[in-house]
């Protein structure tokens, strides 16, 4: 069935064998989730839980079942860390040391043996943390409006949409707590499931896809997971030019569910220069965008909703190879670039690519003697160097080379 086949069959359902009918709330949602009121919705403060109280709240006007004794929260305790260099650790017991992450779950079942995991990450950074990329005045909300108020708001639609279609996997929607600060929500999850881990069929994340550009870049991570997947997201893609990734590990909680043998799809519209920063906000939200995207999801679950349990393959770790390094840029990477080199999305006030002259959309290719091929080469090359040190940086701009003295 082709994707504007689904589409019509999914409109044609609602009107015979629904009373309400199916209602696009994606701008309302990421409105609310991203304004003020909640304070950025930091992992165990009042904001979360006002979030995550809304969120609930949306799950029973879709009919979504709870847990168990009508409640749709997982709750969870943990210590924070006290020093950059200590691990978070799960506490048994809440006292005056530990914050309480919640998880928001709604449950659609059809009966049926296997059970898809849809999710996205629901908390931010609060008044800004240690991830915080702003520089400037301090304690200033950061909204979280693409990161991550974008995926919650999709995750939403598309349970609205399954409600009533594709009947052959049950659907599990989790809006995941803790994620900014180490995956905890779904590492949590994936460790006291509601659900038998072995009757998960895959596991689709949303994180970061309310900024689709003008070339419609999206990337979709974890299409080695299963070898189905590379030629279901390739039927049903009409509108994307795609960045495939083959990793089912990444910095987002679709990571928690891969390393338990899940396959796995993460959705992306990339990085930009508002990243971790107050300035995320719903005005700068491409919701046509998230219309279109939140249908080839759809779509997608729709294709694979007869392929039965999907296989599970294992994929290259990039993050094991990734090496380790000392100094910084001070750059945004531009995430969704595939040409040669490493395009910078955004500059960070203040830091060396700033002070040097680099500018948003230059192509870093060398970094002193080392070529800067992709990514990966960028990585490497920064790790040959130690803070303090100075080198020369080659940058295309335009389509002309230039070089930039850089200090670390």
């Amino acid at each position: 069935m082709k994707p504007l086949k689904y589409l019509l069959f999914f409109i044609l359902v609602i009107s015979c064998e629904q009373k309400t009918p199916y209602q696009n709330h994606i701008k309302d949602d990421v409105i609310f989730l991203s304004s003020d009121n909640l304070e950025g919705r930091e992992t165990g403060t009042q904001g979360e839980i006002k979030a995550g109280e809304y969120i609930k709240k949306r799950f029973i006007k879709l009919g979504l079942q709870p847990l168990k004794n009508n409640d749709y929260f997982q709750n969870f305790n943990f210590k924070p860390k006290t020093n950059p260099h200590q691990d978070i650790s799960f506490s048994n017991q809440k006292n005056d040391s530990t914050i309480t992450g919640k998880n928001i779950i709604g449950y659609i079942d059809n009966q049926a043996i296997n059970t898809i995991i849809i999710g996205a990450h629901y908390d931010h950074l609060g008044y800004g943390n240690e991830n915080s990329l702003h520089r400037g005045e301090k304690n200033l909300i950061h909204n979280g409006a693409d990161d991550n108020a974008s995926g919650v708001a999709i995750m939403i639609d598309l349970a609205s949409k399954l409600r009533i279609a594709n009947k052959n996997n049950n659907y599990l929607f989790i809006a995941f707590s803790g994620e900014e600060i180490g995956l905890l929500g779904s590492n949590y999850y994936t460790k006291n499931a509601t659900i038998e881990l072995s009757n998960i069929n895959y596991m689709i994340n949303m994180d970061m896809v309310g900024r689709l550009n003008e070339d419609t870049t999206l990337a979709i991570y974890g299409l080695g997971t299963s070898p189905i997947f590379k030629q279901t997201i390739s039927a049903n893609n009409t509108k994307f030019k795609i960045i495939q990734k083959e990793s089912g590990v990444g910095p987002s909680d679709h990571t928690s569910f891969y390393l338990n043998d899940i396959p796995v799809l993460h959705f992306f519209t990339g990085q930009h220069e508002d990243y971790h920063k107050p300035s995320d906000d719903y005005d700068k939200i491409n919701f046509e965008g998230m219309n279109i995207i939140s249908n080839y999801i759809f779509n997608i679950i729709s294709d694979l909703n007869d392929n039965g349990k999907l296989s599970f393959t294992k994929t290259i770790n990039e993050n094991e190879e990734v090496p380790r390094f000392k100094v910084s840029l001070g750059v945004v990477p531009d995430y969704l670039f595939d040409g040669e080199g490493m395009r910078i999305d955004g500059i960070t006030e203040n830091r060396p690519a700033q002070i040097a002259g680099l500018l948003k959309g230059d192509i870093v290719i060398k970094i002193g003697e080392y070529e800067v091929k992709d990514m990966m080469g960028y990585m490497k090359a920064l790790s040959k160097f130690e803070k303090g040190n100075t080198t020369i940086v080659s940058v295309n701009r335009e389509g002309d080379t230039m070089t930039k003295k850089i200090t670390f």
